[in-house]
């Protein structure tokens, strides 16, 4: 029988009753999703950050001579309001037009400090996937290329373009994470430089499920090999994996 342990003063038994109940409890975090608080507070300053962080922007251009009267929108977006590091996003650049024949042959997007390289690029275009690609680095950014003539963007056929990128463990719990936008390569005047059409989303800290998870990754009880064997059960694992969370502090200011 596994030994007990003191951890903060307080009896931590791994007796079979207390790993079922650990596991049961565990489980229920997993599926449910425990709520998170960050303690900051709700002044001022957080009120306004919550306004200028946006999942969402949008430009508009023309109709101008440079553009031969086609209006063309620009739109980005990233998928989630708030994420632990650790996690992947995934970001939409949708590009159309309303009038003319437009020719889309690049895009670049500048994602935000500490980012690596997109783990994924998938593009569609004229109602139709042209499947994974492969972004490029390009300055202070990622660029993906047309191979032969172009994307073509017709009225109700947009160009998207996502990209899923892994949020670095450098990023601190309660900050917010921006982009610095994108550059679009092409003709009849759909080239552009947009900077400021960016996406933003919040770092929190990981829920009680997650950091379950977490430990169990690093401790090997995540996969496939340690998920079950001739001397462990599911909810023996589980519930070691909930006091080891416990006992590594890694619970601490997670719930309140």
């Amino acid at each position: 029988m596994d030994p007990d342990r003191i951890v903060n003063g307080v009896l931590m038994s791994r007796s079979p009753i207390r790993r079922v109940v650990a596991a049961a409890a565990a489980g229920a975090l997993v599926l449910g999703g425990a709520t998170v608080s960050l303690g900051l507070g709700a002044g001022a300053a957080g009120a306004q950050e919550a306004q200028t962080c946006s999942q969402t922007s949008q430009a508009v251009k023309g109709p101008t001579l440079e553009t031969i009267g086609a209006t063309h929108t620009y739109d980005r977006s990233v998928n989630t309001v708030e994420t632990t590091a650790g996690q992947q996003v995934t970001y939409k650049t949708v590009v159309s037009s309303k009038g003319g024949l437009p020719v889309v042959t690049s895009i670049k997007e500048v994602p935000p400090t500490g980012f690596a390289a997109p783990v994924s690029a998938r593009l569609t275009y004229n109602g139709g996937a042209a499947g994974p690609i492969q972004a490029l680095p390009d300055g202070n950014g990622y660029k993906i290329s047309a191979s032969a003539l172009g994307w073509l963007v017709t009225s109700g056929k947009p160009l998207t373009l996502e990209t899923t990128y892994v949020v670095p463990e450098t990023v601190t719990p309660g900050s917010t994470v921006t982009d610095a936008g994108i550059k679009v390569g092409g003709t009849v005047g759909i080239d552009n430089d947009l900077p400021d059409l960016t996406s933003c989303f919040s770092i929190r800290l990981p829920n009680v499920g997650e950091a379950v998870l977490s430990v169990a990754d690093a401790t090997g009880l995540g996969s496939e090999e340690g998920q079950l064997s001739s001397t462990g059960s599911v909810s023996d694992i589980l519930g070691d994996a909930l006091v080891d969370v416990i006992e590594s502090g890694a619970l601490e200011g997670i719930i309140s």
